[in-house]
């Protein structure tokens, strides 16, 4: 399968990479949930995939090196997602947070500041808070 950029439905352009993420980061703890196949579906679909493209995707990714986007507020946006796919089977877990933090810091957020931003993403998705709302507090700590 041959796709480069993707563009949601709300005209937000979303990259391969980004998705990818979130399949690897759903395969963290060994094994997908149903809430977070469902999510990987959902996301997939916003892209124009069908569903057995997505279920390839999900078998044959496995964790590779991340390439984090450039502006703050994209790196924001992706570990918003992965906060999201984390909290879709509302069970977190070690790796789960471990992995989180390792996309973080490759990210380039800076040690002082993750711990926070990963409390504020977990609590925030957990809550139903959007990510222009959060992105709002993260600046203000980020500050």
């Amino acid at each position: 399968m041959n796709f480069s950029d993707f563009i949601t439905d709300h005209g937000k352009r979303v990259s391969k990479e980004h998705y990818i993420h979130l399949i690897q980061v759903s395969k963290i703890d060994g094994k997908i949930s149903p809430p977070e196949i469902e999510m990987l579906h959902k996301e997939g679909r916003k892209f124009g995939l069908t569903d057995p493209e997505i279920d390839k995707l999900i078998v044959s990714e496995s964790f590779d090196n991340f390439d984090a986007p450039y502006s703050l507020i994209d790196k924001f946006d992706q570990l918003y997602n992965i906060a999201e796919l984390i909290l879709a089977d509302e069970v977190i877990t070690d790796s789960e947070k471990r992995m989180m933090k390792r996309y973080a810091i490759s990210a380039g957020f800076r040690d002082e500041v993750i711990d926070d931003l990963l409390a504020l993403l977990l609590e925030g998705v957990a809550k139903g808070d959007d990510e222009e709302k959060l992105f709002k507090e993260f600046k203000k700590i980020n500050s």
